[in-house]
């Protein structure tokens, strides 16, 4: 099979055009091609001489795969399924609102964390997502020239995929890739902090920590991660670094009926999150196939927001999106999942 250009950076691209002789300048012109202009084929490459592109298309080809299905919500949501060679399917939500247009992109086929209220934890981890694949969800959906925001909050955690992260976000933020600016992005981690430690050391991107409790012995039945990587280490590591005003900090929290809304709740997050400058998202949660949990009511959502910002926290309710389709992260590829091997796994009990 012939490799992919697609998800090359510049220095990639400059290996690959001077093991071919050609100029090195070529590389710049490939990079302009397939990262800015709507092409489908190495021959549309037309300030490259002919025989530039003949070599080119002997070994390599784009590589953009456009999506296999598409839901689309009364909304206007559009969950996008994107078949990864074998090795599974990914989704991707586009959600349009009036000042802005975001995407939620995947990052791994399926994921190793088994979280209690995420649906892609139980495939189990399948692969990485290389950044082409990782970048092919923006490119190939017909919305793409429209995206404002880009969020990597799908299937998988991003920091436990961080090498093709890391180059996604390269391509999308240089000058000779993608062009994003950096304060319209922004990646998700539920914790692991040595490459959190990574991410915010090289990265100027917005970064969203999923935390869901502020007690760590209700985190750790809710997040297996918390027994390697405990609230306090992520809080540590994110109070080290100087992230200035055009950096944002927050911390994602799915509200769970009687488990994670009560005042105890507020106070201990007012005093874990003091110091650092954040914002706090409350997700109502979009309930999944044999699990305990529940969502809170309404007005206890608005509460608990309420509490939080009188504590001095900036608090946002995030809005609900997408809920006649198959919504929660990892719904939709289960289902194709299940199309092709019969079964997939459920979660087991939960009891605070």
């Amino acid at each position: 099979m012939k490799e992919k250009l697609f998800g090359k950076t510049l220095i990639e691209l400059t290996e690959i055009v001077l093991d071919f002789g050609l100029p090195k300048f070529t590389a710049r012109q490939i990079a302009d091609w397939i990262y800015k202009k709507n092409i489908s084929s190495i021959y549309d490459m037309s300030n490259l001489s002919k025989k530039s592109r003949e070599l080119l298309n002997s070994s390599y080809t784009i590589g953009l795969t456009s999506p296999i299905s598409v839901q689309v919500s009364d909304d206007g949501t559009k969950k996008y399924l994107f078949d990864i060679e074998n090795r599974g399917s990914v989704e991707s939500a586009f959600i349009p609102e009036s000042k802005r247009n975001t995407l939620c992109v995947s990052s791994q086929v399926g994921c190793k964390m088994r979280c209690l209220f995420c649906m892609t934890g139980r495939q189990g981890f399948k692969a990485n997502l290389t950044a082409g694949d990782i970048l092919n969800q923006v490119r190939s959906i017909p919305e793409w020239k429209s995206l404002t925001n880009l969020v990597y909050m799908g299937m998988g955690e991003p920091m436990d995929n961080l090498e093709e992260v890391m180059k996604s976000l390269e391509i999308l933020t240089s000058d000779w890739g993608m062009g994003w600016s950096k304060k319209k992005i922004t990646v998700s981690t539920i914790g692991i902090v040595p490459a959190m430690k990574v991410f915010l050391e090289k990265s100027e991107c917005h970064l969203a920590v999923s935390l869901h409790t502020p007690f760590e012995s209700e985190r750790k039945l809710l997040m297996p991660v918390s027994h390697v990587h405990t609230i306090q280490d992520i809080l540590n590591e994110i109070k080290k670094h100087d992230l200035g005003r055009q950096r944002r900090i927050s911390f994602e929290y799915i509200v769970f009926n009687g488990i994670n809304d009560t005042p105890k709740h507020v106070k201990e997050l007012s005093r874990i999150l003091n110091g650092i400058n954040c914002r706090i998202n409350l997700i109502r949660f979009h309930e999944i196939p044999k699990t305990p949990l529940k969502g809170t009511d309404e007005l206890r959502l608005q509460q608990f927001r309420e509490s939080l910002n009188a504590k001095g926290i900036v608090t946002t309710i995030r809005a609900s999106r997408g809920q006649d389709i198959d919504a929660a992260c990892g719904l939709l590829s289960t289902k194709e999942q299940k199309n092709e091997t019969g079964s997939v796994q459920s979660s087991k009990g939960f009891q605070l």
